[in-house]
């Protein structure tokens, strides 16, 4: 079966090795193609997430993002939330991580969670971006410091990436969760792509066969549509038991089949594709891509099934907000419910007191699973005032107490104080929207 040159360029991008450049030119000059076609499989490339071009390096061949690992990010990616420069390691950009960690205890304790593929968030801390590196885990260095020489001809050496970021360590995880939590979102809509049926499981017909190839086709597969192909495996009908009934053996397909059949996309909802089929009346959808080759189908029955199954959140570790929630625990008192914990070194600023991050943290979470109590949902903060009455120094116990003051269909509004020893601390007032599950 011939190959078109698009699909020739396709398979050769998918053949190199993960990290390895490419460009425009020399794609066409490897390959015997013009620029204008080396550069439109380039993009195709980039949308299948087979490349990705990185600012300074290049279109580099990345490890493709299958549904299972998409809320893990890239090196590069992590640059680019964090509006960070990269001080070494470029050649490594187009890792994933797995996870980060962030350096806010002592050198040894620290390197217990650091291991190959992690990212070490941590400020001006030499010892700790060398023993990160050398334990294969990339480094980002908040506050906006540089690192040592050193360090910068180790990360070049490992290919592990050095990077620095103007942002606070707190501002820096939270960034990153919420590009992890963006990326889940995604993963929770399902698409055609994760449900098809493909190419190499499909049953389909070449328009140069007969009638007779359906029959054979038909008691093989105990089914009774099929798409027709032509020898490049681009879709050019659809047809039918209702196409063939008292029709003569020898005829060929291409003159009964349907010509230009409805088709959808991989990257399409399902919901959308059920929309169509069930607007069409149709009970097979071909499956093809940007060049109408078959890529596979979906069946009715497949589109109903995955309708009905509700994916479940996916685990993917401890985000940020969690580290700060666990230290604290969920009590009733006589005006409802309220939340006692420690102040951790973690949570603490350089002079050693409650962070202004991790205060806003406890104040929006605590607002929220109050008003989790009225209504079921996703509550996102929308407007928060707070009123920082006194320092909360390490180590120390406190209470926060929500009171919801109204809820609505979409907003709730909740007063919240934060206790010390019985003397208010902190006062906030929450706006939230809440959107309905």
């Amino acid at each position: 079966m011939t190959m078109t040159k698009h699909e020739q360029i396709l398979k050769y991008i998918e053949d190199l090795d993960i990290g390895s450049k490419i460009s425009v030119r020399q794609i066409a000059k490897n390959l015997d193609v013009s620029e204008g076609t080396a550069y439109r499989a380039i993009k195709e490339a980039e949308t299948k997430g087979l490349v990705s071009t990185i600012e300074r390096v290049g279109t580099v061949r990345i490890e493709k993002k299958v549904k299972d690992n998409i809320e893990k990010l890239t090196f590069a990616e992590v640059v680019n939330i964090v509006d960070g420069h990269v001080l070494g390691g470029r050649k490594g950009l187009h890792k994933t991580l797995n996870k980060f960690v962030i350096g806010a205890m002592k050198l040894e304790a620290m390197m217990r969670y650091v291991d190959a593929g992690s990212l070490l968030i941590v400020g001006n801390r030499d010892k700790a971006h060398k023993l990160s590196l050398q334990h294969g885990a990339a480094v980002l260095i908040t506050g906006g410091f540089d690192a040592s020489e050193e360090v910068k001809k180790l990360a070049d050496e490992l290919e592990l990436p050095l990077i620095s970021s103007s942002y606070d360590t707190f501002t820096v995880a939270a960034m990153i969760n919420r590009a992890i939590y963006d990326r889940l979102i995604k993963k929770e809509i399902m698409v055609v792509e994760d449900i098809l049926i493909d190419v190499q499981n499909t049953y389909y017909l070449f328009t140069n066969q007969k009638v007779q190839d359906w029959h054979t086709l038909a008691e093989q597969s105990g089914h009774s549509r099929f798409p027709v192909v032509d020898e490049n495996l681009k879709l050019q009908g659809i047809i039918t038991s209702k196409d063939i009934i008292a029709k003569d053996r020898e005829l060929p397909i291409e003159k009964l089949m349907t010509k230009n059949p409805i088709t959808t996309m991989p990257n399409v909802s399902v919901a959308s594709a059920a929309h169509l089929m069930v607007w069409e009346g149709i009970d097979v959808l071909p499956v093809v891509d940007s060049h109408r080759k078959l890529l596979g189908i979906i069946s009715r029955q497949d589109v109903l099934k995955a309708l009905q199954y509700i994916q479940k959140q996916p685990q993917i570790g401890e985000t940020f907000t969690n580290l700060i929630m666990n230290h604290f625990h969920e009590e009733k008192g006589e005006e409802g419910i309220f939340y006692r914990g420690e102040v951790t070194p973690q949570m603490t600023n350089q002079i050693g007191t409650v962070s202004s991050g991790v205060l806003t943290t406890l104040i929006s979470e605590s607002g929220c699973r109050a008003l989790r109590q009225y209504k079921k949902g996703d509550m996102v903060p929308e407007n928060i005032t707070v009123y920082f009455l006194r320092p909360v120094q390490i180590e120390s116990t406190i209470e926060i107490r929500p009171k919801v003051i109204e809820v609505s269909r979409k907003f709730g509004k909740v007063d919240i104080e934060i206790y010390h020893e019985g003397i208010l601390v902190s006062k906030a007032m929450m706006t939230a929207q809440v959107f309905e599950r």
